[in-house]
């Protein structure tokens, strides 16, 4: 569900207090754990804002800057008058996890960004035809799922693939813009972005005015990891946008998956690397990524589970039965609750691994196949 700012007066302030110099999301956060509404920050005096880490005198000042107001006040106005939705921290549910995530988004459209299944599929802007049917043909099997988003960044070449197949397919499609909602970029994809309003979205933590400026894209690419369950890299170079959004999504304990290239290949380049050193689970095909998640496929009863771990050493059925209680468990909390000593614990998921009973992820994350 998504939650938004009804108040106009608390909506005023809280765009307000996301244009005051130096006072960045997570100090923001801080201001409003302790004040409650954005209105009762600007109402206190500077004196007591000066008492929280980080927030000097100078900056306190921006707390009383009409410019920053009048700037708040054009916002409020623009917002309303193009039924733009305002979205605080804590939405969507996946990004509230996520330690940076902002205070402040704005939405238009009408995709459910809380669905049980959200993939984020990203790319480079120069794809190949490998790539293009690769990134149509995970599309397409996602369209067999119920309550599935995809989300991506609306740049050129596998972005906008994603996208435009997911409109094809009738799959909501999310596309998290680096610059405000006045404007799309690039142009040639403003077609496209009309139709994902009306059947997915666009989201951006930038105001109006915001221009699609090149260190705006790091930020929009954390929101694009950040929403996701899993993202899924088709191809990319070694130091592509791509990439970036993957490491950020190995960062958040999200799953990684990519599709792997001719070694001679620059567009394959990121993927391969991200492959060899286990930031991302390599796929070949949809299926692969249907199967890593679980999506589309029954899960084994506990009852079979059971009759597998009868002829487990007590080592080995420890952390069965800790692994069959959840989705996943990290390899510090599996030593923390079964009491086993790191060494001993080690060969005992390798050899449940080699009997096929656990699969290991990045990150020294596991779970039970």
């Amino acid at each position: 569900m998504i939650v938004e700012v009804d108040d106009r007066n608390e909506l005023f302030h809280r765009i307000a207090l996301s244009f005051v110099p130096g006072i960045g999301a997570r100090r923001q956060k801080m201001l409003l754990d302790h004040f409650g509404t954005a209105s009762g920050i600007f109402g206190a005096p500077l004196k007591a804002l000066c008492q929280f880490d980080g927030i000097t005198e100078v900056n306190s000042k921006g707390f009383r800057d009409k410019s920053i107001l009048s700037r708040a006040e054009k916002e409020t106005s623009f917002v309303e008058k193009n039924n733009v939705r305002v979205l605080y921290h804590g939405h969507p549910n996946r990004l509230a996890n996520c330690t940076d995530a902002p205070q402040l988004l704005f939405f238009k459209g009408v995709a459910d960004m809380d669905a049980k299944k959200v993939i984020a599929i990203v790319g480079t802007r120069k794809n190949t035809d490998y790539g293009q049917q690769a990134c149509e043909d995970l599309v397409e099997a996602l369209s067999g799922l119920d309550d599935v988003l995809v989300v991506s960044g609306l740049a050129l070449g596998i972005d906008a693939i994603a996208h435009k197949k997911s409109v094809a397919m009738g799959i909501p499609t999310i596309g998290v813009l680096g610059h405000g909602l006045d404007r799309i970029y690039p142009f040639t994809h403003k077609t496209l972005a009309l139709q994902m309003q009306e059947h997915g979205g666009l989201l951006t933590e930038f105001p109006s005015e915001t221009e699609p400026d090149r260190n705006n894209f790091p930020m929009r690419n954390r929101i694009v990891a950040g929403m996701a369950d899993i993202t899924v890299v088709v191809e990319s170079n070694i130091s592509g946008g791509a990439l970036i959004t993957a490491l950020m999504a190995n960062g958040y304990n999200r799953e990684v998956a990519a599709y792997p290239g001719r070694i001679t290949d620059s567009r394959s380049a990121g993927c391969n690397e991200i492959i060899r050193t286990q930031v991302a689970t390599m796929i070949t095909k949809p299926d692969d990524v249907l199967e890593l998640m679980q999506w589309g496929k029954t899960k084994k009863s506990r009852a079979v589970q059971s009759q597998l771990f009868l002829e487990l050493s007590p080592e080995e059925q420890s952390v069965a039965d800790l692994l069959s209680k959840v989705d996943a468990m990290h390899a510090d909390e599996l030593m923390l609750h079964s009491g086993i000593s790191y060494s001993i614990l080690a060969s005992t998921l390798l050899q449940l691994e080699m009997s096929g009973l656990v699969k290991s992820l990045p990150g020294k994350i596991y779970r039970l196949t």
